[in-house]
């Protein structure tokens, strides 16, 4: 098995001083009780009975390849949850499947107790769900302020006679728009940039205005696709507390993707590992940590069993 760039060994070895370092709690599970559900997976005790996200025997095939096999997994209404594994596993196929990119082949998504076969993107979009990508998707040359706003327009209350003779209603909502575009670019300090061109930001600020423009739609679900890449140690502590910040503040469930083990271990509660399309394990970030399924997904088989002989089955940690 190919060795993956930035071992899950040394990302993990990292992890505890990184976090002593940023000043935070070194794993969240510590301050988080999960509790097991029928379909094996768990969410946080204080989510008991309330899910946002449930994915069943989900399943999607391009040509004879089975991209993504029997997924199974269960968000909590206020969780943070992370989807890892090695490049190529299938995780951007799954968010995929969730924002309705891809249709399913196979298997059901139920959002907040809707199942949302058969709806388009946009639906799922009013339905709850908002993303992130890999690489930043910003129109460069629109103000800060205008990209957020574009995240607005399912709350859009104002009629189209009201927008072509420029009727109260339409500068009414003008004004409720940038009110609220500011107070959501307040929650990163960013709005005294909201004049600004967002192609001209740095590369960091970029992805928070992303991630801004995704909280405009009023998700329930909240899914962030490697937010960490390009960030440095700094930048993705501080990454850390906003992700923390946005769910207690806006009382939502977010689901992240990243290869940065720092900040899965720091902040996810609930994390389930893909590989070769089909989840490894599923668990704690402790019992993430100490899996061999997961360790050997990450290093290859030779590398475990030399590091085994060498630790006596020492956890990576």
């Amino acid at each position: 098995m190919a060795r993956n760039e930035g071992t899950y060994k040394a990302q993990s070895a990292a992890a505890g001083e990184g976090q002593a370092r940023a000043g935070v709690p070194k794993r969240a599970s510590q301050a988080t009780k999960m509790v097991p559900l029928p379909t094996d997976s768990l969410i946080p005790e204080r989510d008991q009975g309330q899910t946002i996200l449930e994915c069943r025997h989900l399943g999607i095939d391009f040509g004879g390849l089975h991209a993504v096999e029997d997924f199974n997994f269960t968000v909590g209404k206020t969780e943070i949850a992370g989807l890892i594994g090695p490049n190529g596993a299938g995780k951007t196929t799954v968010f995929n499947l969730l924002t309705k990119v891809y249709q399913p082949t196979r298997g059901a998504i139920i959002l907040d107790g809707i199942d949302t076969a058969n709806m388009t993107t946009p639906q799922v979009a009013q339905a709850g769900i908002a993303r992130t990508f890999q690489n930043i998707r910003l129109f460069d040359s629109l103000t800060v302020e205008e990209n957020v706003r574009i995240g607005l327009h399912n709350q859009v209350k104002c009629g189209m006679w009201s927008g072509i003779f420029r009727l109260p209603r339409h500068w009414l909502a003008e004004k409720e728009f940038h009110d609220r575009a500011l107070e959501l670019l307040d929650v990163f300090g960013m709005a005294d940039q909201a004049g600004a061109v967002a192609g001209s930001l740095p590369y960091g600020a970029q992805r928070r205005l992303e991630i801004v423009r995704a909280l405009a739609t009023a998700p329930k679900l909240l899914l962030l696709d490697e937010p960490a890449a390009g960030m440095n140690p700094s930048e993705t502590a501080e990454l850390m507390e906003n992700i923390r910040k946005i769910r207690d503040d806006f009382q939502i469930a977010i689901m992240l993707i990243e290869h940065d083990m720092d900040l899965v271990m720091g902040v996810c509660e609930g994390i389930a590992v893909l590989n070769f399309g089909k989840i490894i394990a599923k668990g704690t970030p402790e019992q993430i940590q100490a899996n061999p399924q997961v360790i050997e997904a990450y290093l290859g088989k030779q590398e475990t069993d030399d590091a085994a002989l060498r630790g006596k089955g020492r956890r990576y940690q």
